[in-house]
């Protein structure tokens, strides 16, 4: 198939163009490079540098012909999106209004929506599946709930089929080692961590040791990046199977805790990597993780890579290589 990947140079949207390139997809990259990075760009790709509020530019991009889109374009800072929260509705909530016109107006039919576990907010029970309560704890959370309502009416006026994962944490990097660039400004645990064992950090802050949780601290949902990859692939392939559209959790089924997640990653790094606790965050629940039983059955989609030695070696091993020929 044709596909159009927007946000396809930041760090998932290059795994998931990875994926769609050994499937024998043809892809166009979409993306401003705001937080993508020019490195993460495969030479099978045509590459477009634009942004997603360029209606003219998306026009001539989406007039080429495309089977369908995948789309990663969208800011992901759940705490900035609390203090500029116009930010994120213009890029994340219009930006996709954008997208799903002109994909009407120029006959594509088909969107993969890379969505967010954080449209759940708190948790009401665990593991989270699809038919939790969506109750979003932050405006990043929001966005991503109203772009699935957008999709879900475009569903049905326009005929646009869809497919919405939720997921929490993407960790890890490609196993083989074939895409190198770094998160400009990571704000999740295990690029922080990586940071300060390379010494670009002076300490890794560890927030609350009081939860309750067996060791004191958060307990997280971790996906390794290239098993959303897969799960991404899956979906383009079940709506051209089966003209429907279908909302799916990615989940480990368990989770792992911040210092797990540490004390693992002293050990694979062989690195005395700095730490201290600082108080809780407001609005962190003490645990979260999601089932994908739904993902299983209807994409036959499961996890092979997600297991904390993997998700950490293979961050680490990208972060050594670049950090070295500093």
């Amino acid at each position: 198939m044709k596909l159009l990947v927007t946000g396809g140079a930041g760090y998932i949207g290059s795994h998931v163009v990875l994926a769609c390139l050994e499937k024998g997809h043809e892809i166009t990259v979409y993306d401003n490079l705001s937080s993508g990075c020019r490195e993460n760009l495969f030479r099978e790709c045509v590459f477009v540098e634009a942004d997603i509020l360029d209606t003219d530019t998306l026009n001539d991009v989406m007039a080429r012909g495309f089977d369908g889109i995948i789309h990663l374009a969208a800011f992901k800072a759940a705490g900035e999106s609390m203090i500029v929260p116009g930010k994120y509705a213009t890029n994340n909530i219009n930006g996709t209004v954008n997208i799903l016109n002109t994909a009407y107006a120029n006959g594509i039919r088909t969107v993969v929506f890379s969505s967010s576990a954080a449209v759940y907010g708190e948790p009401q029970y665990l593991p989270i599946d699809e038919k939790h309560a969506t109750e979003p704890g932050n405006f990043y959370g929001f966005t991503k709930l109203v772009i699935e309502g957008l999709l879900s009416w475009y569903d049905r006026l326009k005929t646009i089929r869809y497919a919405s994962l939720r997921y929490f944490n993407a960790a890890g990097y490609d196993p083989k080692g074939r895409i190198h660039g770094l998160e400009k400004n990571p704000a999740n645990l295990l690029p922080i961590i990586m940071e300060v064992a390379v010494g670009k950090r002076n300490i890794l802050e560890i927030f609350g040791d009081d939860y309750d949780t067996p060791d004191g601290t958060c307990i997280r949902d971790y996906i390794h990046v290239t098993d959303l990859a897969d799960a991404h692939v899956k979906a383009i392939d079940y709506i051209a199977g089966n003209d429907e559209s279908l909302i799916v959790n990615l989940g480990s089924g368990m989770g792992i805790s911040v210092m797990e997640m540490y004390e693992t990653a002293e050990k694979v790094t062989g690195k005395n990597i700095p730490s201290k606790i600082t108080g809780r965050r407001p609005g962190d629940p003490a645990v979260l993780f999601a089932s994908s039983d739904y993902a299983g059955s209807l994409l036959g989609w499961k996890t092979s890579l997600s297991d904390i030695k993997t998700l950490i070696e293979s961050t680490w091993n990208v972060y050594q290589s670049v950090f070295e020929k500093k």
